[in-house]
């Protein structure tokens, strides 16, 4: 037995650390998981519509960073039973083909994706109680074209005043408009739904969950009436949630806001979607920034919206609106 003094360096053995052994690049393939979408999302729980049944899911170790929401479609492995107390794993999130999503204001830079993949925007704006916000339908309006939706706009309650002056005010944009009253969607709704997913959003109070619940039996969204003191909306529906249409299709449930932030798009993106205001601006002075200023000489050259507006091709509402989004975002820009 050699002494201690004896031992050589190759007579020392080493126990490897954590780390030592060189990590894999190569990750499971999954080649048997199954296509889903995610039509339902609860505290780390989603809902995914597969073969025409839901299954519960959390996802991978993986992808625990990677956001996934309602209308993402997902590959999927594990128990797909879709039985009571089965849990599914999602492996991978399919690239997105459509996306409405928001900030907290226009301050905040960060952008919340709400729907995946969704095919149009219903903006269902009410006529009366609560008064309608034109302003708020311009933001829904502006996130649906940047994210590559078609729109639908939706005036509801119009068995409470007159919705002529919202119809003279949207009828530039050419996209289709329908007018609901009585809580019934009428018959042309229905039709503009079929055979495509389509997200219901709008303020609190306006009636999208008492229109889905006309539209959808058995849906069951609750729904609740608007405040009278204050005359706004009260917060009923806390979460987004899919249904199947029974004339095929599907529609997209989601929760009243009282604002919807636009600070992760810029003044170029935000002015194409005013499609009825954006081609005046190639006639506007370089570095325009599309605000009014009454100081300037009037021989000066000033926004051509003003008399794109005066002309009569487009609402004077539909300026303030873009002028006030626009300002806010400028702001934004000027505190960074």
């Amino acid at each position: 037995m050699a002494r201690r003094l004896d031992l050589v360096e190759e007579d020392v053995r080493t126990r490897p650390g954590p780390g030592s052994r060189p990590r894999s690049r190569l990750r499971p393939t999954y080649p048997d998981a199954r296509l889903g979408q995610v039509v339902a999302v609860d505290r780390g729980r989603f809902t995914c519509a597969v073969d025409g049944r839901d299954v519960i899911a959390v996802r991978a170790k993986e992808l625990r960073r990677t956001p996934v929401v309602v209308g993402d479609f997902v590959a999927l492995v594990g128990d797909l039973s879709g039985r009571p107390d089965t849990l599914a794993r999602i492996v991978r999130v399919d690239p997105r083909r459509t996306v409405l999503r928001r900030s907290a204001d226009d301050t905040d830079p960060e952008e919340r994706v709400i729907v995946a993949n969704a095919d149009q925007l219903a903006v269902v704006c009410s006529v009366a109680n609560p008064a309608p916000q034109p302003r708020l339908v311009d933001r829904y309006l502006v996130a649906a074209f940047d994210g590559g939706l078609d729109v639908v706009l939706v005036f509801s309650k119009a068995d409470l005043a007159d919705p002529q002056p919202l119809l003279d005010m949207y009828r530039p944009l050419e996209v289709p408009m329908v007018v609901t009253a009585n809580r019934q969607p009428g018959p042309e709704l229905p039709e503009l739904l079929r055979d495509r997913m389509t997200v219901f959003a709008g303020a609190s109070g306006v009636g999208k969950s008492t229109l889905i619940n006309a539209l959808v039996p058995g849906a069951g969204r609750a729904t609740a009436e608007v405040n009278e003191v204050t005359g706004k909306g009260r917060h009923v529906t806390t979460s987004t949630v899919v249904f199947d249409l029974p004339g095929g299709g599907r529609v997209v449930d989601t929760p009243g806001v009282r604002s919807f932030g636009l600070a992760h798009l810029d003044v170029e993106r935000v002015v194409a979607a005013f499609p009825d205001l954006a081609p005046a601006t190639v006639d506007c002075p370089r570095d325009c920034d599309h605000q009014p200023h009454p100081e300037l000489d009037p021989e000066a050259a000033r926004c051509a919206l003003d008399s794109w507006v005066a002309a009569g091709h487009a609402a004077a509402q539909r300026l303030e609106s873009l002028r006030r989004l626009l300002a806010s975002l400028q702001h934004r820009e000027a505190d960074r």
